[in-house]
């Protein structure tokens, strides 16, 4: 899961910078298998740090991480796969 072509929104692609994009992509890579085929990501500011809660409901699955940031975005955000590719949307896209 997750090893197809990856795709995101127009939403992403003008919110979200680069940087921060193939962050929340490494966490998807990176978190034990199984993985569900939704994975949330809570962005918020915590001071003058990104803070991104990764969350999945099944297996049930959380991470917390804080990274420097010179403008913290508040969104939600989700990357879903549907077997044939791999997208990342704004929650408001969905």
């Amino acid at each position: 899961m997750f090893d197809n072509n990856r795709y995101l929104t127009c939403g992403v692609d003008s919110l979200i910078p680069m940087e921060l994009q193939m962050f929340l992509w490494g966490c998807v890579e990176r978190m034990p298998a199984p993985k569900d085929y939704l994975q949330v990501f809570e962005l918020s500011a915590a001071g003058p740090m990104q803070s991104i809660t990764h969350s999945s409901e099944e297996p049930e699955y959380r991470m917390t991480y804080l990274v420097p940031s010179d403008a913290p975005i508040t969104e939600t955000l989700y990357i879903i796969d549907d077997g044939d590719h791999s997208t990342m949307l704004l929650a408001n896209e969905y």
